[in-house]
């Protein structure tokens, strides 16, 4: 369902910024009212997102996300190869929007205050950990992540939206059959 770039684009931007028309997406993301329509109808059926029948006024619809984010297990799918190509080509555009978001950053990023640029960053680390380990440190990061956007208050003086990314990958070196 989402590996159509369109109605990856309207999920992502109905969860940033909220609630609106096909009409309004249409213009924020370079498309047509009538894609961006259909592609909406077409998430609603899978319930990805919903219809807010109060706010629409005529032929108007206002749509918003139906869930803060969407997730799964690389495992879900082993038997779907149809379903795991699908998968596949949703993390990989994942990997492609970061690096697209990236390069805008470094485009943009003198045009923010040094407090701004300090607080944005990337980091790694490496480390060696058990299966349940790794699993339990992300459960842990999901938790703090989901406190903080919990406690997110967007009329805070000074407040700006951010995104992070989160990915958890091996290295790939020296690994242990």
């Amino acid at each position: 369902m989402l590996a159509h770039p369109l109605r990856a684009r309207l999920l992502g931007a109905l969860r940033v910024g909220g609630s609106a028309t096909a009409t309004t997406l249409a213009k924020l993301l370079d498309s047509n009212t009538g894609a961006t329509s259909y592609h909406l109808r077409q998430l609603a059926a899978v319930g990805l997102v919903v219809e807010e029948p109060d706010r629409g006024r005529g032929r108007q619809r206002w749509w918003c996300a139906a869930h803060e984010r969407t997730s799964w297990e690389n495992t879900d799918f082993d038997d779907d190869p149809d379903a795991r190509a699908a998968i596949e080509w949703i993390q990989a555009e994942q990997v492609r929007h970061f690096v697209e978001h990236t390069g805008r950053w470094f485009a943009s990023r003198d045009d923010w205050s040094p407090q701004w640029r300090d607080a944005f960053g990337m980091g790694d680390l490496f480390l060696a950990i058990s299966v349940d380990r790794l699993q339990q440190l992300q459960a842990e990061m999901w938790r703090i992540l989901e406190r903080y956007r919990a406690e997110a208050d967007p009329g805070e003086p000074g407040a700006e939206q951010v995104q992070i990314f989160l990915a958890v990958l091996p290295t790939l070196l020296g690994r242990k059959e």
